[in-house]
Protein backbone atom coordinates (compact mmCIF):
# COMPACT_ATOMS: atom_id res chain seq x y z
CA UNK A 1 0.00 0.00 0.00
CA UNK A 2 2.83 2.40 0.91
CA UNK A 3 4.59 1.68 -2.38
CA UNK A 4 1.43 2.35 -4.39
CA UNK A 5 0.86 5.58 -2.45
CA UNK A 6 4.49 6.53 -3.09
CA UNK A 7 4.08 5.94 -6.81
CA UNK A 8 0.95 8.08 -6.95
CA UNK A 9 2.55 10.87 -4.94
CA UNK A 10 5.68 10.78 -7.10
CA UNK A 11 3.53 11.03 -10.23
CA UNK A 12 1.67 14.07 -8.90
CA UNK A 13 4.93 15.78 -7.93
CA UNK A 14 6.59 14.95 -11.24
CA UNK A 15 3.89 16.63 -13.32
CA UNK A 16 5.48 20.00 -12.55
CA UNK A 17 9.03 18.72 -12.67
CA UNK A 18 11.83 20.05 -14.83
CA UNK A 19 14.17 17.41 -16.27
CA UNK A 20 17.77 17.97 -17.25
CA UNK A 21 20.15 15.55 -18.93
CA UNK A 22 23.80 16.13 -18.10
CA UNK A 23 27.18 14.54 -18.71
CA UNK A 24 29.33 13.20 -15.89
CA UNK A 25 32.24 15.59 -15.56
CA UNK A 26 35.89 14.64 -15.76
CA UNK A 27 37.35 13.98 -12.31
CA UNK A 28 33.92 13.98 -10.66
CA UNK A 29 33.28 11.26 -8.07
CA UNK A 30 29.96 10.20 -6.60
CA UNK A 31 30.88 11.96 -3.34
CA UNK A 32 31.79 15.23 -5.06
CA UNK A 33 28.53 14.98 -7.03
CA UNK A 34 26.56 14.77 -3.77
CA UNK A 35 28.45 17.73 -2.31
CA UNK A 36 28.07 19.84 -5.45
CA UNK A 37 24.31 19.25 -5.56
CA UNK A 38 23.85 19.69 -1.79
CA UNK A 39 22.53 16.15 -1.37
CA UNK A 40 23.05 14.36 1.99
CA UNK A 41 26.42 12.60 2.20
CA UNK A 42 24.63 9.75 3.97
CA UNK A 43 23.59 8.73 0.43
CA UNK A 44 27.15 7.43 0.25
CA UNK A 45 28.32 6.77 3.80
CA UNK A 46 25.22 4.83 4.90
CA UNK A 47 24.86 2.53 1.90
CA UNK A 48 26.47 -0.92 2.02
CA UNK A 49 29.97 -1.72 0.79
CA UNK A 50 28.87 -3.40 -2.45
CA UNK A 51 26.86 -0.34 -3.46
CA UNK A 52 29.82 1.90 -2.56
CA UNK A 53 31.96 -0.12 -4.96
CA UNK A 54 29.43 0.45 -7.74
CA UNK A 55 29.77 4.22 -7.32
CA UNK A 56 33.45 3.81 -8.27
CA UNK A 57 32.39 2.65 -11.75
CA UNK A 58 30.99 6.04 -12.77
CA UNK A 59 33.10 7.46 -15.58
CA UNK A 60 33.51 10.64 -17.57
CA UNK A 61 30.90 11.30 -20.26
CA UNK A 62 27.95 9.17 -19.12
CA UNK A 63 24.54 10.78 -19.58
CA UNK A 64 22.54 11.08 -16.37
CA UNK A 65 19.31 12.86 -15.48
CA UNK A 66 18.06 15.09 -12.69
CA UNK A 67 14.52 16.25 -12.05
CA UNK A 68 13.82 19.45 -10.09
CA UNK A 69 10.69 20.83 -8.47
CA UNK A 70 9.44 24.38 -8.98
CA UNK A 71 11.88 25.63 -6.33
CA UNK A 72 14.84 23.97 -8.09
CA UNK A 73 15.16 21.33 -5.38
CA UNK A 74 16.30 17.93 -6.63
CA UNK A 75 13.48 15.37 -6.73
CA UNK A 76 15.15 12.45 -8.51
CA UNK A 77 18.48 11.46 -10.04
CA UNK A 78 19.25 8.56 -12.41
CA UNK A 79 22.91 7.69 -12.97
CA UNK A 80 23.71 4.62 -15.14
CA UNK A 81 26.34 2.27 -13.69
CA UNK A 82 26.42 -0.08 -16.68
CA UNK A 83 23.97 -1.04 -19.43
CA UNK A 84 21.80 -3.01 -16.98
CA UNK A 85 21.63 -1.04 -13.72
CA UNK A 86 21.51 2.54 -12.54
CA UNK A 87 21.68 4.53 -9.31
CA UNK A 88 18.32 6.03 -8.35
CA UNK A 89 18.19 8.87 -5.80
CA UNK A 90 14.70 10.03 -4.93
CA UNK A 91 13.14 12.39 -2.40
CA UNK A 92 10.32 10.39 -0.81
CA UNK A 93 9.75 12.05 2.58
CA UNK A 94 13.54 11.83 2.89
CA UNK A 95 16.16 11.08 0.23
CA UNK A 96 16.57 7.42 -0.62
CA UNK A 97 19.22 5.48 -2.54
CA UNK A 98 18.59 2.34 -4.58
CA UNK A 99 20.01 0.37 -7.47
CA UNK A 100 17.35 -0.27 -10.11
CA UNK A 101 17.28 -1.94 -13.55
CA UNK A 102 17.47 0.05 -16.77
CA UNK A 103 14.38 -0.74 -18.84
CA UNK A 104 15.30 -1.40 -22.47
CA UNK A 105 14.50 -3.56 -25.46
CA UNK A 106 16.88 -5.47 -27.70
CA UNK A 107 16.60 -5.25 -31.48
CA UNK A 108 18.40 -7.40 -33.99
CA UNK A 109 19.85 -5.78 -37.11
CA UNK A 110 21.69 -7.00 -40.18
CA UNK A 111 23.14 -5.47 -43.32
CA UNK A 112 25.33 -5.90 -46.37
CA UNK A 113 27.96 -3.29 -47.19
CA UNK A 114 30.23 -3.07 -50.25
CA UNK A 115 33.76 -1.94 -49.51
CA UNK A 116 34.63 1.44 -50.98
CA UNK A 117 37.36 2.73 -48.65
CA UNK A 118 37.88 0.38 -45.68
CA UNK A 119 35.62 -1.74 -43.45
CA UNK A 120 35.92 0.78 -40.61
CA UNK A 121 35.21 3.86 -42.75
CA UNK A 122 32.39 2.24 -44.71
CA UNK A 123 30.59 0.76 -41.67
CA UNK A 124 30.84 4.09 -39.83
CA UNK A 125 29.54 6.00 -42.86
CA UNK A 126 26.67 3.63 -43.66
CA UNK A 127 25.44 2.92 -40.10
CA UNK A 128 26.56 6.05 -38.25
CA UNK A 129 28.11 3.92 -35.49
CA UNK A 130 31.86 4.15 -34.94
CA UNK A 131 31.62 1.51 -32.18
CA UNK A 132 30.12 -1.04 -34.58
CA UNK A 133 32.96 -0.26 -37.01
CA UNK A 134 35.53 -0.76 -34.23
CA UNK A 135 33.97 -4.05 -33.12
CA UNK A 136 34.01 -5.39 -36.69
CA UNK A 137 37.63 -4.38 -37.26
CA UNK A 138 38.69 -5.92 -33.94
CA UNK A 139 36.91 -9.18 -34.76
CA UNK A 140 39.27 -9.78 -37.73
CA UNK A 141 42.27 -8.00 -36.24
CA UNK A 142 44.38 -11.12 -35.74
CA UNK A 143 43.33 -13.05 -38.83
CA UNK A 144 43.08 -10.65 -41.79
CA UNK A 145 45.12 -7.76 -43.14
CA UNK A 146 42.49 -5.36 -44.44
CA UNK A 147 45.10 -2.94 -45.76
CA UNK A 148 46.75 -5.36 -48.16
CA UNK A 149 44.10 -8.02 -48.81
CA UNK A 150 40.88 -6.10 -49.47
CA UNK A 151 39.70 -4.93 -52.89
CA UNK A 152 37.09 -2.37 -53.79
CA UNK A 153 33.54 -3.82 -53.99
CA UNK A 154 34.36 -6.75 -51.71
CA UNK A 155 31.31 -7.53 -49.54
CA UNK A 156 30.90 -7.61 -45.78
CA UNK A 157 27.86 -8.68 -43.75
CA UNK A 158 27.10 -7.95 -40.10
CA UNK A 159 24.39 -9.45 -37.88
CA UNK A 160 24.26 -7.57 -34.61
CA UNK A 161 22.16 -6.53 -31.64
CA UNK A 162 21.41 -3.06 -30.23
CA UNK A 163 19.67 -1.89 -27.07
CA UNK A 164 17.01 0.84 -27.10
CA UNK A 165 15.62 2.93 -24.31
CA UNK A 166 12.43 4.87 -25.15
CA UNK A 167 13.36 4.67 -28.84
CA UNK A 168 16.94 5.83 -28.34
CA UNK A 169 20.09 3.78 -28.73
CA UNK A 170 22.20 3.15 -25.66
CA UNK A 171 25.08 0.86 -24.86
CA UNK A 172 27.44 -0.64 -27.40
CA UNK A 173 26.58 -2.95 -30.33
CA UNK A 174 26.94 -6.71 -29.92
CA UNK A 175 28.05 -8.54 -33.07
CA UNK A 176 26.39 -11.96 -33.35
CA UNK A 177 28.01 -12.98 -36.63
CA UNK A 178 29.93 -11.26 -39.40
CA UNK A 179 31.48 -12.13 -42.74
CA UNK A 180 33.84 -10.44 -45.16
CA UNK A 181 34.86 -11.52 -48.66
CA UNK A 182 38.55 -11.21 -49.42
CA UNK A 183 39.69 -12.17 -52.93
CA UNK A 184 36.36 -14.01 -53.44
CA UNK A 185 36.90 -16.10 -50.30
CA UNK A 186 34.59 -15.76 -47.31
CA UNK A 187 35.91 -15.27 -43.78
CA UNK A 188 33.32 -15.51 -41.01
CA UNK A 189 33.18 -15.07 -37.23
CA UNK A 190 30.41 -16.30 -34.92
CA UNK A 191 29.39 -15.54 -31.34
CA UNK A 192 28.80 -18.88 -29.60
CA UNK A 193 26.42 -19.43 -26.67
CA UNK A 194 29.36 -19.09 -24.24
CA UNK A 195 29.72 -15.43 -25.35
CA UNK A 196 33.01 -16.10 -27.14
CA UNK A 197 33.89 -15.69 -30.80
CA UNK A 198 34.98 -18.51 -33.11
CA UNK A 199 36.02 -18.84 -36.74
CA UNK A 200 34.58 -21.26 -39.32
CA UNK A 201 36.61 -24.17 -37.88
CA UNK A 202 35.39 -23.62 -34.34
CA UNK A 203 38.67 -22.10 -33.19
CA UNK A 204 38.38 -19.45 -30.48
CA UNK A 205 39.70 -16.11 -31.60
CA UNK A 206 42.24 -14.13 -29.60
CA UNK A 207 40.20 -10.96 -29.50
CA UNK A 208 41.92 -9.65 -26.36
CA UNK A 209 45.60 -9.79 -25.47
CA UNK A 210 45.59 -9.29 -21.70
CA UNK A 211 47.40 -11.52 -19.24
CA UNK A 212 46.29 -12.38 -15.67
CA UNK A 213 47.44 -9.64 -13.27
CA UNK A 214 48.39 -12.09 -10.50
CA UNK A 215 49.72 -15.65 -10.29
CA UNK A 216 48.70 -18.48 -7.93
CA UNK A 217 45.24 -17.03 -7.44
CA UNK A 218 41.74 -18.35 -6.81
CA UNK A 219 38.56 -16.55 -7.84
CA UNK A 220 36.50 -15.36 -4.88
CA UNK A 221 33.89 -13.33 -6.75
CA UNK A 222 32.82 -13.42 -10.40
CA UNK A 223 31.72 -10.73 -12.83
CA UNK A 224 28.03 -9.86 -13.14
CA UNK A 225 26.21 -6.83 -14.56
CA UNK A 226 22.89 -7.56 -12.93
CA UNK A 227 21.78 -9.99 -10.24
CA UNK A 228 18.75 -9.82 -7.96
CA UNK A 229 19.49 -10.73 -4.35
CA UNK A 230 16.32 -12.50 -3.08
CA UNK A 231 17.19 -12.13 0.61
CA UNK A 232 18.23 -8.47 0.50
CA UNK A 233 15.46 -7.69 -2.00
CA UNK A 234 17.67 -5.56 -4.19
CA UNK A 235 19.85 -5.66 -7.30
CA UNK A 236 23.58 -6.31 -7.25
CA UNK A 237 26.39 -5.95 -9.76
CA UNK A 238 30.09 -6.73 -9.71
CA UNK A 239 32.02 -4.98 -12.45
CA UNK A 240 35.13 -7.12 -12.16
CA UNK A 241 36.63 -10.33 -10.82
CA UNK A 242 38.12 -10.73 -7.36
CA UNK A 243 41.35 -12.73 -7.33
CA UNK A 244 42.16 -14.14 -3.90
CA UNK A 245 45.94 -14.16 -3.34
CA UNK A 246 48.51 -13.90 -0.56
CA UNK A 247 48.91 -10.56 1.15
CA UNK A 248 51.77 -8.72 -0.55
CA UNK A 249 51.72 -10.91 -3.70
CA UNK A 250 52.94 -9.00 -6.79
CA UNK A 251 50.43 -7.41 -9.19
CA UNK A 252 51.41 -7.08 -12.85
CA UNK A 253 50.08 -4.83 -15.61
CA UNK A 254 47.71 -6.94 -17.71
CA UNK A 255 48.69 -5.03 -20.84
CA UNK A 256 50.90 -2.19 -21.96
CA UNK A 257 49.50 1.30 -21.51
CA UNK A 258 49.49 4.62 -19.69
CA UNK A 259 48.52 5.00 -16.02
CA UNK A 260 45.53 7.36 -15.86
CA UNK A 261 44.83 6.89 -12.13
CA UNK A 262 47.05 5.99 -9.17
CA UNK A 263 45.30 7.14 -6.02
CA UNK A 264 43.60 6.29 -2.74
CA UNK A 265 39.86 5.65 -3.04
CA UNK A 266 37.16 5.35 -0.36
CA UNK A 267 35.94 1.96 -1.61
CA UNK A 268 38.77 0.57 -3.74
CA UNK A 269 41.63 1.66 -1.48
CA UNK A 270 44.88 1.97 -3.42
CA UNK A 271 43.72 1.74 -7.03
CA UNK A 272 45.43 1.99 -10.42
CA UNK A 273 43.81 2.45 -13.83
CA UNK A 274 45.73 1.84 -17.07
CA UNK A 275 44.55 2.99 -20.52
CA UNK A 276 45.40 0.59 -23.36
CA UNK A 277 44.84 0.71 -27.10
CA UNK A 278 41.45 0.24 -28.78
CA UNK A 279 39.49 1.87 -25.94
CA UNK A 280 40.44 -0.57 -23.16
CA UNK A 281 41.06 0.37 -19.52
CA UNK A 282 42.13 -2.01 -16.73
CA UNK A 283 41.61 -1.37 -13.01
CA UNK A 284 43.53 -2.87 -10.06
CA UNK A 285 42.00 -2.22 -6.59
CA UNK A 286 42.61 -2.82 -2.85
CA UNK A 287 46.39 -2.81 -3.28
CA UNK A 288 48.67 -2.82 -0.25
CA UNK A 289 50.90 -0.29 -2.01
CA UNK A 290 52.13 0.67 -5.45
CA UNK A 291 55.48 -0.52 -6.81
CA UNK A 292 58.38 1.95 -6.89
CA UNK A 293 58.08 4.51 -9.68
CA UNK A 294 54.39 3.82 -10.36
CA UNK A 295 52.55 7.13 -10.71
CA UNK A 296 50.01 9.04 -12.79
CA UNK A 297 51.05 9.46 -16.43
CA UNK A 298 53.71 6.72 -16.43
CA UNK A 299 53.83 4.22 -19.30
CA UNK A 300 53.98 0.56 -18.21
CA UNK A 301 54.60 -2.59 -20.21
CA UNK A 302 52.56 -5.79 -20.09
CA UNK A 303 53.81 -7.94 -17.23
CA UNK A 304 55.49 -5.03 -15.42
CA UNK A 305 55.21 -4.96 -11.61
CA UNK A 306 52.77 -2.20 -10.57
CA UNK A 307 51.78 -3.06 -6.98
CA UNK A 308 51.10 -5.62 -4.28
CA UNK A 309 47.95 -7.46 -3.17
CA UNK A 310 46.39 -5.89 -0.09
CA UNK A 311 43.12 -5.21 1.66
CA UNK A 312 42.85 -1.40 1.55
CA UNK A 313 39.52 0.36 1.11
CA UNK A 314 36.36 -1.60 1.81
CA UNK A 315 37.76 -5.11 1.75
CA UNK A 316 37.20 -8.14 3.98
CA UNK A 317 40.53 -9.80 3.17
CA UNK A 318 43.55 -9.72 0.85
CA UNK A 319 42.52 -9.86 -2.78
CA UNK A 320 42.77 -7.98 -6.08
CA UNK A 321 39.60 -6.54 -7.58
CA UNK A 322 40.36 -6.51 -11.32
CA UNK A 323 38.14 -4.86 -13.96
CA UNK A 324 38.41 -4.37 -17.71
CA UNK A 325 36.46 -1.64 -19.50
CA UNK A 326 35.87 -1.32 -23.24
CA UNK A 327 34.83 2.20 -24.29
CA UNK A 328 33.66 2.80 -20.71
CA UNK A 329 31.66 -0.44 -20.53
CA UNK A 330 32.69 -3.11 -18.03
CA UNK A 331 33.34 -6.49 -19.68
CA UNK A 332 34.01 -9.88 -18.11
CA UNK A 333 37.77 -10.07 -17.42
CA UNK A 334 37.69 -13.87 -17.62
CA UNK A 335 36.73 -13.56 -21.28
CA UNK A 336 39.47 -11.05 -21.92
CA UNK A 337 42.60 -12.54 -20.35
CA UNK A 338 42.62 -15.92 -22.09
CA UNK A 339 45.50 -15.62 -24.53
CA UNK A 340 45.73 -19.24 -25.64
CA UNK A 341 43.23 -20.11 -28.36
CA UNK A 342 40.89 -23.01 -27.74
CA UNK A 343 39.17 -25.22 -30.27
CA UNK A 344 35.71 -26.62 -29.64
CA UNK A 345 35.21 -30.38 -29.50
CA UNK A 346 32.53 -32.96 -28.74
CA UNK A 347 29.01 -31.72 -27.97
CA UNK A 348 30.20 -28.11 -27.86
CA UNK A 349 31.49 -28.37 -31.42
CA UNK A 350 28.24 -30.00 -32.65
CA UNK A 351 26.23 -27.18 -31.06
CA UNK A 352 28.54 -24.64 -32.71
CA UNK A 353 28.14 -26.28 -36.14
CA UNK A 354 24.35 -26.01 -35.80
CA UNK A 355 24.64 -22.34 -34.83
CA UNK A 356 27.07 -21.72 -37.70
CA UNK A 357 24.72 -23.26 -40.28
CA UNK A 358 21.91 -21.00 -39.08
CA UNK A 359 24.07 -17.86 -39.31
CA UNK A 360 25.48 -18.87 -42.71
CA UNK A 361 21.95 -19.28 -44.04
CA UNK A 362 21.04 -15.84 -42.70
CA UNK A 363 24.18 -14.29 -44.23
CA UNK A 364 23.29 -15.77 -47.64
CA UNK A 365 19.76 -14.32 -47.37
CA UNK A 366 21.14 -10.87 -46.49
CA UNK A 367 23.39 -10.97 -49.58
CA UNK A 368 20.64 -12.27 -51.89
CA UNK A 369 18.11 -9.66 -50.73
CA UNK A 370 20.79 -6.96 -50.59
CA UNK A 371 19.70 -5.77 -47.14
CA UNK A 372 21.25 -2.34 -46.72
CA UNK A 373 22.28 -0.74 -43.41
CA UNK A 374 20.14 1.71 -41.46
CA UNK A 375 21.90 4.92 -40.53
CA UNK A 376 21.22 5.77 -36.93
CA UNK A 377 20.86 9.12 -35.30
CA UNK A 378 23.61 10.43 -33.04
CA UNK A 379 24.84 7.63 -30.80
CA UNK A 380 23.72 7.99 -27.18
CA UNK A 381 25.85 6.01 -24.75
CA UNK A 382 24.10 4.71 -21.60
CA UNK A 383 21.50 7.46 -21.82
CA UNK A 384 18.65 7.29 -19.34
CA UNK A 385 15.37 8.75 -20.55
CA UNK A 386 13.07 11.05 -18.62
CA UNK A 387 10.13 8.77 -19.43
CA UNK A 388 11.47 6.47 -16.74
CA UNK A 389 10.87 9.22 -14.19
CA UNK A 390 7.56 10.46 -15.53
CA UNK A 391 5.68 7.17 -15.85
CA UNK A 392 4.71 5.49 -12.57
CA UNK A 393 4.38 2.05 -14.20
CA UNK A 394 8.02 2.29 -15.28
CA UNK A 395 9.34 3.39 -11.90
CA UNK A 396 10.84 0.49 -10.01
CA UNK A 397 10.97 0.67 -6.21
CA UNK A 398 13.42 -1.77 -4.65
CA UNK A 399 13.78 -2.14 -0.88
CA UNK A 400 14.51 1.41 0.26
CA UNK A 401 17.07 2.80 2.67
CA UNK A 402 15.82 5.99 4.34
CA UNK A 403 18.40 8.64 5.20
CA UNK A 404 18.45 11.62 7.52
Amino acid sequence: MNIILGLLLSFVVLQGSVFEEKKWEKGQTYLTFLKKNKLPLSLYYEIDDKDKELTEDLYTGINYQISYDSKKNIEQVLIPINDELQIHIMKYKKYIFEIIPIIYEKRRHSCRIKINNSPYADIKEKTGSSLLAIEFANAFKNSLNFKNDLRKNDTLVIIYERKYRAGKLFGGPKILACMIEVKEKRHSIYLHTNERYYDERGKQLERFLFKPPVVNFHITSNFTKRRYHPILGRYRAHSGVDFGAKYGAPIYASGSGKIIEARRSQSFGNVIKIRHEDGYVTLYAHQKKFANGIKLGKWVNKGQLIGYVGTTGRSTGPHLHFSIYKNGRAINPLHAIEIKSKKLSGKSYLAFKKLKRSYDKEINTIIEKNILPVKYEKFIYYSSNSQYLKTPSDTYFAKKIIFN
